[in-house]
């Protein structure tokens, strides 16, 4: 027969204060191999060890541990429980000093702990109040899956943070890591909030978590002295570089599509039609203009280079015009390129493309660096891997990002274009601010917009960062004061 504590009371229980909240977790003891069937070699022997040491586990009546053996629900209860007595009061058991009534009405099966710290954690709001309700008893075994639940919401964000966010987020959401959780799975929330967490790195090469399977009181004590100890926390060694290789991307996918006009009458249209032009990989495009003069042709032409200015990491810096029957055809290249344009495209972008995927392969760039980050990354890159090309001329392929990837020199249109280039191969929104005699980036990093000058950034000897990461009024003022 079930027997329930009278609500009133568990209620008048639960208002009781609990002590100060300790500032952190000590460990109050020293393990010197209490249990008989742990040694150095075994599996989990530190996270044991740290267990008993920050009085957690006393072990078993024959002196043993038993870190093979399963857990039980209420057993998990009782260890999530007192970790977060300990990180209340300082002191394992010491929150359940004015609770232990609780038990004694409850089932014969429990055992009284069990009960008690139940009721503890969903008075502390660390686990839900109908935590039964679904059938499931405190004696029966635990699964991986249900011990992630009772273990999610012990220690709140501060005292325990999630440090892999973007390393978990993208691993799991490529699907080639932790392989056997999906979004049906029980708990799979409070599953992925482990190895964001550092609780939790799986238990193969993919991080699988086993969800199903009972855990072990090893397993369990590994995930509890994690907790409580940054230095015992795990990071997920998922190898992602391959989810970032930029490898088949073309220029053509860095452009966003744009809607072709056969006529167009604004600059907004004109721009947009030329977009649509480069997002098919095309060097040409046709328009209508029946009567077309040559001042007007020759006002189209400065135009659409502007746009090209603005795309530089395109290659395109020249353009021919060709009339006939009401047609205007423009056709594309790089100066000093000639029919060898697209030859010079296809090398800088193979170039860029290898550039990225070693900076991801050695670690350089790495999940989680914001946009910023990253754009420095590249910044010092182009800086340092590039002089400026004083014998320019205007037919000088040092004006497209051909030169400086492959011959390491440019002038400042080259300079920005193998920057934007970089950029674009990691999704970064970014186009030109064009002067008379120079062009540099603009670029929205995180939301903000930033100017930057990788030109005048490689004007020392050493790169200078005063031309990163510039508001567009400092950069106005930097440009307009070396103009001037």
């Amino acid at each position: 027969m079930k027997k329930h504590i009278p609500a009133l009371l568990l209620a008048l229980c639960l208002l009781l204060p609990l002590p100060a909240q300790a500032a952190g977790f000590t460990r109050s003891r020293t393990y010197a191999g209490e249990f008989s069937d742990l040694s150095p070699g075994s599996p989990f022997y530190g996270n044991v060890a740290a267990l008993y040491e920050y009085g957690l586990a006393n072990g078993k009546g024959d002196g043993t541990f038993g870190p093979g053996d399963s857990v039980t629900v209420g057993q998990a209860v009782i260890f999530a429980g007192r970790i977060r007595s300990l990180y209340q009061t300082g002191a394992p058991e010491a929150a359940l000093a004015y609770r232990r009534e609780a038990a004694l009405a409850y089932r014969r099966e429990a055992t009284p702990a069990a009960l008690a710290y139940l009721r503890y954690l969903q008075a502390e709001g660390a686990l839900e109040a109908d935590f039964l309700d679904g059938g499931l008893e405190l004696y029966e075994p635990a699964t991986r899956a249900q011990a992630a639940h009772i273990l999610a919401g012990v220690l709140p964000e501060e005292a325990l943070p999630s440090v892999h966010d973007e390393l978990v987020t993208v691993g799991y959401s490529s699907r080639r890591f932790i392989p056997d959780v999906d979004e049906y799975t029980p708990y799979y929330q409070d599953i992925l909030s482990l190895y964001r967490k550092g609780v939790s790195a799986g238990s193969d090469a993919s991080g699988s978590f086993l969800p199903g399977a009972p855990i072990t009181r090893g397993a369990l004590a590994a995930m509890l002295t994690r907790m409580l100890d940054p230095a015992l926390r795990v990071q997920p060694q998922w190898d992602l570089s391959g989810l970032y290789a930029a490898a088949g991307t073309t220029l053509a996918d860095l452009v966003e599509p744009g809607t072709y006009s056969l006529a167009p009458s604004t600059a907004e249209e004109l721009e947009s039609s030329l977009r649509s032009m480069l997002a098919r990989g095309s060097d040409q495009i046709v328009f209508y203009y029946p009567g077309i003069s040559e001042e007007d042709a020759r006002h189209l032409m400065d135009q659409s280079l502007a746009v090209m200015k603005a795309h530089c990491e395109q290659g395109y810096n020249e353009v021919r015009c060709t009339r006939g029957a009401g047609l205007v055809t423009l056709a594309f290249s790089a100066a000093g390129a000639g029919r060898r344009t697209q030859e010079y495209r296809a090398a800088a972008m193979e170039a860029a493309i290898a550039v990225h995927d070693q900076l991801w392969a050695g670690g350089t760039l790495r999940p989680g660096m914001t946009d910023l980050e990253k754009a420095r990354v590249y910044y010092s890159w182009i800086c340092g891997n590039c002089v400026y090309d004083y014998q320019a001329g205007d037919n000088s392929l040092s004006h497209i990002p051909y030169n400086l990837f492959v011959n390491g020199s440019a002038v400042c249109d080259g300079y920005t274009g193998a920057y934007n280039l970089l950029l674009k191969l990691e999704g970064i929104s970014c186009s030109t601010v064009i002067q008379k005699d120079h062009i540099w980036t603009t670029a929205v990093l995180d939301g903000v917009e930033y100017h930057i000058d990788p030109t005048w950034g490689d004007s020392g000897r050493e790169v200078s960062y005063d031309y990163f990461a510039m508001t567009p009024q400092q950069s106005q003022e930097a440009h307009a004061k070396q103009s001037a």
